[in-house]
Parts: C-alpha cells; sequence; structure tokens
C-alpha cells in the first residue's frame, strides 16, 4: 500500500463527522480495560513479530505464531491453508458470522528505522536470491491488532453471539494470498461469513485515529512487462543496429500521455515505470531492454483502455524506430492483478458507528478513496458476494505528523525502509475499533 498526505484536511474532517448511531459505553470500557491490562504482552508479541519478518508464501513461522496465539485464546485452529495461511474459528451459539483477517507477510526492504527490534532478517527469495526483509507495510501491527482482537472477544463471549472466523492471510503483497485461500475453499470449508472486516495502518493519519471509505476505496492493480526488442551491435556503429535503448526511451515519454490525454479529467488512473534494465556495457548496444510497470485505476474500462493503449504506443514507437515486425516490442500483462475494495455502504455505516461510540465521533474520519491495491477486495468479489468493510488506522505521532505538514517533509510512508509505525496507542485502538466493530456486528439479539 501507499499513501497520500491526508493530514491537513484532519481537523476539517473531523468537524463534520456525525454521531454515533449505536454506542455501548460499558462494553468501552470493558474493552479499554482489557486492552490496557493486555496491552504489555501485545507489545512484547509486535516486537517479536516485527523483528523476525517473512517474505509473500514463505510466512511458516509466522503463520505458526499467528495459530499459537488463536489456539491459546480458544479458537479452532486450522494451519498452513493454502500454503502458510491460518484459519481460527470460535463458535458461540446461534447468530451470524463474521471473518476478520489479518495479512501475514512482509518486503524484501533493509530495515533502516534505527529501532531496538528492528529486523536483520536476510533470507533467499522465491527465485533464490539473497534479500533483507522488514515490516515495512506494517503487517506487523495487524496481525498484533488481530491477536488482541481474538483474545478480546474469546474473553467478552457474554456479550456477542454468533460465528467468529479469523484468518491469517499469505501473501497480501504479491496479491495472491486472498485468492489462493478462497479458491482452497476458505468458504467451503468454513463457515461462510455475513460480513468480512480488515484493516490497515495508516501514516498519513495520527494514532488514536481511524479512517472509513463508503464505496470504492482503492484501485484495481496490474503489473506490465515489456521487452522492447531491437538490432544490437557496437556502440561506435549505431547506423548498423536497431538501438532498443533509444527506443525504450522514446516508449517512456510517450506513455506517460495515456493519463494526461487519454483518460477522462474526471477518472482517476496511474503508469509507473518502476524497473528499466538494459545493456552491459558503454559502448556495446543491446539486443533488448525490459522494463516493468504497475497500472491503477478504478473502473474496468479504464482498466482497459490502460493497456490497450500501452500495447499501441509500443508498436507504434517500434515501427517509427524501423523496427523490423518479427522484433515488435512484447507487451505482457502479469498474473491477473489486484481488483479495487469496495466498502458494502450499509456495512460501512453500522462499522464507522460503531468504532464511533467506541472511541468517540472527534476519532473517526473520512478517507479519500486511494490508488493503491489490497486483495482483501477478493473476499467480497466471489459468488457469496459477501459485504466487505476495510477500514484505516492512523500510525504516526500527532506532533511529526503537524511537523511535516509545516514544513513539507513528509514523513516515511508505506513501503519506505524508514516506515515506523507508534506501536501504542496505534494497537490500542485497532483492537477497540475492531472490536466494536465486532461487538455490533455479532449483538445478541
Amino acid at each position: 500500500m501507499a499513501t497520500h498526505p491526508l493530514f491537513p484536511a484532519l481537523l476539517a474532517a473531523l468537524a463534520l463527522a456525525g454521531q454515533p448511531l449505536f454506542a455501548s459505553p460499558e462494553a468501552s470500557t470493558a474493552v479499554k480495560e482489557r486492552v490496557a491490562a493486555d496491552y504489555p504482552s501485545l507489545e512484547t508479541l509486535y516486537r517479536d513479530l516485527h523483528a523476525h519478518p517473512e517474505l509473500s508464501l514463505m510466512e511458516e513461522k509466522t503463520g505458526a505464531r499467528v495459530a499459537a496465539e488463536l489456539r491459546a485464546a480458544g479458537f479452532e485452529v486450522t494451519e498452513k491453508f493454502a500454503g502458510t495461511g491460518v484459519v481460527g474459528v470460535l463458535r458461540n451459539g446461534p447468530g451470524p458470522t463474521l471473518m476478520i483477517r489479518t495479512e501475514l507477510d512482509a518486503l524484501p526492504v533493509k530495515e533502516e528505522t534505527g529501532l531496538p527490534y528492528a529486523s536483520e532478517v536476510r533470507t533467499l527469495n522465491l527465485s533464490g536470491v539473497d534479500v533483507p526483509v522488514m515490516h515495512a507495510c506494517g503487517h506487523d501491527i495487524h496481525m498484533t491488532v488481530f491477536v488482541g482482537t481474538a483474545r478480546m472477544l474469546a474473553g467478552m463471549r457474554d456479550k456477542w453471539s454468533g460465528t467468529l472466523v479469523m484468518i491469517g492471510q499469505p501473501a497480501e503483497e504479491m496479491v495472491v494470498g486472498a485468492r489462493n485461500m478462497i479458491t482452497a475453499g476458505l468458504f467451503r470449508q468454513f463457515p461462510r461469513p455475513d460480513f468480512a472486516i480488515g484493516l490497515h495502518d495508516e501514516p498519513s493519519l495520527p494514532t488514536g485515529s481511524v479512517g472509513f471509505t463508503e464505496g470504492v476505496m482503492t484501485s484495481n492493480a496490474d503489473s506490465v512487462d515489456i521487452d522492447v526488442r531491437g538490432i544490437g551491435g557496437h556502440g561506435s556503429r549505431p547506423d548498423i543496429t536497431k538501438d532498443p535503448i533509444v527506443l525504450s526511451a522514446q516508449i517512456v515519454l510517450a506513455l506517460q500521455t495515456i493519463v494526461s490525454r487519454e483518460i477522462h479529467p474526471g477518472d482517476r488512473a496511474v503508469v509507473t515505470i518502476g524497473t528499466i534494465n538494459g545493456g552491459t556495457k558503454n559502448n556495446i548496444i543491446p539486443n533488448d531492454v525490459k522494463m516493468g510497470l504497475t497500472l491503477r485505476s478504478y473502473s474496468a474500462d479504464t482498466r482497459e483502455h490502460l493497456v490497450a493503449s500501452i500495447r499501441r504506443i509500443c508498436r507504434g514507437e517500434a515501427i517509427a524506430a524501423g523496427i523490423p515486425e518479427d522484433l515488435m516490442p512484447v507487451v505482457t500483462v502479469v498474473g491477473s492483478g489486484a481488483e479495487g475494495i469496495y466498502n458494502d455502504p450499509a456495512l460501512t455505516k453500522r462499522v464507522r458507528s460503531a468504532v464511533a461510540g467506541a472511541l468517540g465521533a472527534e476519532n473517526v474520519v473520512s478517507f479519500d478513496p486511494q490508488m493503491y491495491s489490497e486483495d482483501f477486495s477478493q473476499y467480497g468479489r466471489t459468488v457469496e458476494k459477501i459485504p466487505i468493510c476495510f477500514f484505516v488506522l492512523g500510525a504516526s505521532d500527532p506532533d511529526k505528523l503537524a511537523e511535516s505538514v509545516r514544513t513539507g517533509i513528509p514523513l516515511p510512508s508505506l513501503h519506505s525502509s524508514k516506515f515506523a509505525p507508534v506501536p501504542e496507542p496505534t494497537i490500542k485502538t485497532g483492537i477497540e475499533a475492531m472490536s466494536a466493530a465486532a461487538l455490533d456486528l455479532l449483538a445478541k439479539g
């Protein structure tokens, strides 16, 4: 995930926040007291998870740790589901079924936070390359909130009725984990949820606050590889070659016109070239250059338009450069991509109301749709059409955030080697928010 600077609008958003429709002062007080008592062990868990991250599809120890925590809380636990996934089920009488999800994976990033519990992990990735590993997206925060919520709800079974399904999902960063769990039979082998909720930490919001988006929240995401081919040769005789590096430069510039000149001004889209690799020596013109792109969009039509335009531009620029037909650029859409999160409006209103009742309406804000991707969306896109709600959790020190706004110097974002969410009160707020939502959705009739 990636963020945008929202804090300048925070005060205005807080002023517009409505009063909660439902609140249980007794339940909120009980939750706060339990969180306070449980927090020391939760911070220990958080530090351990942070210091021992694992990459996507390799979350063996992380999955085992989450499974052990769920089992200790009284859940029926299935480990190694869809690879390294975890599913915990807690049945507590008649009522609806609620699914709560956390991610397990970390990123190939070398940590530079300077924290005493910073990750020093290095490992071989799935391609056999030695890489550093860091929880640079805050999934360790999510797992700690998840465990705290599991403990909370298991200890308050007299306050709710129904079935709780809590899942630890692998490979969110590869946007394949949710599909893998669904394909493996998540909704067939375990109680099918009536609602599914999740959260993500957010550096652009201060600790103690949460943000909600009704309807479209995140974008579609697609990865595209381009193989720009040419005819290599000696750098001193470019006249007898077809230089793929020059052609690649022309393609890079031409791709910038897609969003600015082809997408409706009211729509939103992103075309980013993240990698470009070609050549081995200063005086050698190579045979090809490889580029890697990420595309972001909200609508299906825009999604298709972006790919079609990339194919057209690559071919057109190659023709202009005199590239023979059999060496036209090869444009490949990698995988099936991620589909945007659509937060069910009715469910989101209900969850927001319950969270506002627990945290106070002044700590609940409206959050603009984002161009990052999140495969939590898949749980709401199956044939069952399960309503989902995904919200964000403030993770930055309010004073540092205000200073960032004043100076214009941004704080480290998600996926940054220096991203360091503030554990307390972020974890406490996350547990209080998630518990409030669960107690409302599973309220006794």
